[in-house]
């Protein structure tokens, strides 16, 4: 049993991000859920990925077409992340440069998003779980154009191997632990893209620690106290 809790956990130093078919006009199909939470996800699993030192590759379904560019956000979250063009296949997995490109990193467990759920990520997921990868799926870095569409993909996508994940718990095991350097920039993150009330905690804790550095600001004991 122990050894199905380790191989069910992302090991940063195993893992490559694919961050697939994010594309302004297939954004615009997504129902499934809020399209700025989706852009929000995606971005910080470009910059969870970059603090992590975790390989990314990004590509775009015919992107001078009615699908779009990929949203910018990525490539400026993660300068590191290498796009890959392909010529017209649908599945990215059907790209030689794109599993070249995967194999040439020697990593064998693949974070996969792409919008659609449907298509873009449950695709490529199909066939590297079928070149023997182990796969983790972003769900809520995938938008669809149906939750039932989601629900079938999921379906199907778990029974061939893949394990789902969302956004949050995929960046909270590339941190692994808040005794890095780096912890804030996770914080930052967490609190810039998927928990935006985390800022709240934050604020409250930085006005703490100056409490006690420098006081209270409101001097409460310099009120007179009323006659009586």
């Amino acid at each position: 049993m122990a050894n199905k809790v380790i191989d069910a956990m992302i090991d940063p130093a195993d893992a490559v991000l694919l961050l697939i078919d994010h594309q302004s006009g297939l954004f615009q199909i997504v129902k499934d859920m809020d399209m700025l939470t989706l852009r929000n996800n995606v971005i910080a699993l470009a910059k969870a990925a970059r603090l992590s030192k975790v390989p990314t590759f990004t590509t775009a379904s015919v992107p001078d077409g009615p699908n779009g560019p990929l949203i910018p956000e990525i490539h400026e979250a993660n300068p590191e992340a290498v796009y890959i063009p392909r010529t017209g296949q649908i599945n990215a997995w059907d790209n030689p440069k794109w599993v070249e490109a995967i194999e040439q990193t020697g990593r064998r467990t693949l974070i996969i998003a792409g919008t659609l759920t449907s298509v873009c990520m449950a695709f490529p997921t199909l066939s590297a779980l079928d070149a023997g990868y182990k796969v983790f799926n972003v769900v809520d870095a995938s938008g669809n154009y149906s939750s039932m569409a989601t629900d079938v993909t999921l379906a199907r996508v778990v029974q061939a191997g893949a394990i789902p994940t969302d956004t949050f718990a995929t960046l909270a095991e590339l941190m692994s632990t808040w005794n890095r350097a780096d912890a804030l920039e996770f914080a930052a993150v967490m609190k810039d893209h998927i928990v935006p009330h985390y800022r709240l905690l934050i604020e409250s804790y930085e006005k703490a620690l100056s409490v006690q550095q420098t006081g209270r600001e409101t001097k409460l004991d310099c009120l007179e106290a009323p006659a009586r």
